[in-house]
């Protein structure tokens, strides 16, 4: 069996077990569950040959995950923080990589309004319920979140930006905990849920052609 097929079902496996744990109310489960799915996939990526920028965004994911499995406030803003080191790398990836795939411009301006209501929508609509030293941090997190989101759909197309829909959909779940909105029964299942699958769609998403490792310079010269 090929590396990248174990480790892919690798990840999926950690990945139900930890949506099992979350169901169940197992908080020890989750905990030891939840740091191996960004590791897992990162390795999936690694083998199938992405770019460091992939890799980084991965991991950085990894941070923000291990952060968060605390409850305090400066963990929080930490796990915010490495979440948004890893918008970052996937942003300059989408620049880097994606200009052969980036949308029609009618089309791209459509979906930057879209994405701008969404915005704007939801952090007006969270701002007065959010703890006063949380505003500006969670706005200016929301704003990279949907250019990444923004980015992975007009750059890398439907399957990326999928991925980045479903993570801006993971992050608004865990705003409304922070804003004490009434949530959904088990909430951090579908925290999780999202959030799993919108990584595994931006790293699908990513053109084989980026992913690919670059041919050896002897074959190239034949």
């Amino acid at each position: 069996m090929r590396p990248s097929r174990v480790l892919l079902g690798a990840f999926a496996l950690a990945a139900v077990a930890d949506l099992a744990f979350l169901a169940v109310g197992s908080d020890t489960g989750h905990v030891v569950t939840k740091p191996l799915l960004m590791p897992l996939l990162a390795g999936y990526a690694y083998v199938r040959g992405a770019p460091r920028l992939l890799l980084a965004a991965l991991l950085f994911g990894w941070g923000g995950d291990v952060l968060l499995l605390s409850d305090a406030e400066p963990a929080f803003l930490a796990g915010m923080a490495s979440f948004a080191s890893g918008h970052v790398c996937y942003l300059v990836l989408f620049k880097r990589y994606g200009s052969g795939n980036a949308a029609p411009r009618a089309r791209a301006a459509l979906l930057a309004l879209a994405y701008v209501t969404a915005l704007v929508t939801t952090v007006a609509l969270l701002w007065p319920d959010l703890p006063a030293d949380l505003r500006v941090p969670v706005a200016g997190y929301s704003a990279l979140l949907t250019a990444m989101a923004y980015g992975a759909v007009t750059r890398f197309g439907l399957l990326a930006g999928l991925g980045g829909a479903l993570f801006m959909l993971s992050d608004t779940l865990i705003a409304t905990g922070v804003a004490e909105w009434p949530q959904l029964p088990r909430p951090d299942f579908w925290i999780m849920l999202t959030y799993a699958a919108a990584q595994l769609l931006l790293v699908r998403g990513t053109p084989v052609a980026v992913q690919a490792p670059p041919a050896p310079k002897a074959l190239l010269a034949n």
